[in-house]
């Protein structure tokens, strides 16, 4: 049985996997949402999944002006 139970996304979009900042889990599609930037030691980044950005009406980093 070859069945998949991934659906599959359009020729040339890219996809990616990893923790959301929101839901607080793993997800897939997640998109850079925020930059941290401290003047000294880390910062932090924050991603958001396609319905945390939907619901919480997040734009992410690279769409921004």
């Amino acid at each position: 049985m070859n069945e998949s139970t991934q659906t599959e996304a359009a020729a040339g979009t890219p996809t990616s996997y990893g923790f959301c900042s929101w839901h607080n889990r793993f997800a897939d599609d997640v998109r850079l949402i925020d930059v941290i930037e401290q003047g000294s030691g880390s910062g932090g980044v924050q991603y958001a999944c396609g319905p945390c950005r939907e619901e919480h009406r997040l734009v992410p980093f690279a769409d921004r002006p």
